[in-house]
C-alpha cells in the first residue's frame, strides 16, 4: 500500500514556475520536478480546496499551470476537527494571523491521517523549531502528526 502525502501548495508552485536567477529557488524548482517526475507515483497524493484556493491566486497564466498539475487529485475535506486542531495549531504555536492557512494544512494532513505533508514552506510548516509542538497538539487532539517534509527529504533512497 502506498503511503498517503498532502501537497501543499508550495510544492506545485515550485512545479510549474517561470525559471529562476536565485540559486536556491531554482535548486527548489530543480528537486521539485524530479520529485514530481521520479517519486510522486510512489504515494497517494491529495490536497484541498485550501490548496486550489492557494494555486489559483497571482498571476492568471501561472495558477491555470499550477491549477492543471493539481486537477487530477483527490481533496480531502475541511470539517470541524480541522478548524478545531488548525485553531489549537495557530495557538500554540503562536503564528501570526497570515499563517493560519499554514495552520490549517498541518491540520488537514493530521485529521485525514496522511502519512507525509509535503512542502517548501519552511517558515511555518516544515520548521524543526515547530515539529515537536505540532506534534503534541496533534496527539493532545487524538491525531498523529504527519512527517513534515520538503521533496528533496523524500526523494527516497
Amino acid at each position: 500500500m502506498k503511503a498517503r502525502l498532502y501537497l501543499e501548495t508550495t510544492v506545485p508552485s515550485y512545479l510549474t514556475a517561470w525559471p529562476s536567477r536565485d540559486l536556491i529557488r531554482a535548486s527548489h524548482q530543480q528537486i521539485t520536478r524530479e520529485w514530481w517526475e521520479n517519486r510522486r507515483a510512489d504515494f497517494q497524493v491529495f490536497i484541498s480546496q485550501l490548496v486550489l484556493d492557494e494555486a489559483a491566486a497571482g498571476d492568471p497564466v501561472a495558477a491555470r499551470e499550477r491549477l492543471t498539475a493539481l486537477k487530477e487529485l483527490p481533496q480531502l475535506d475541511i470539517n470541524d476537527d480541522v478548524a478545531a486542531l488548525a485553531e489549537a495549531l495557530v495557538a500554540a504555536l503562536a503564528l501570526p494571523a497570515k499563517a493560519g492557512t499554514d495552520a490549517a494544512h498541518i491540520a488537514l494532513a493530521a485529521v485525514h491521517g496522511m502519512h507525509f505533508l509535503l512542502t517548501w514552506n519552511c517558515a511555518h510548516i516544515a520548521n524543526a523549531e515547530m515539529s515537536a509542538t505540532i506534534g503534541s497538539v496533534c496527539r493532545d487532539h487524538g491525531f498523529t502528526a504527519p512527517v513534515i517534509c520538503t521533496p528533496e527529504e523524500l526523494m527516497g533512497r
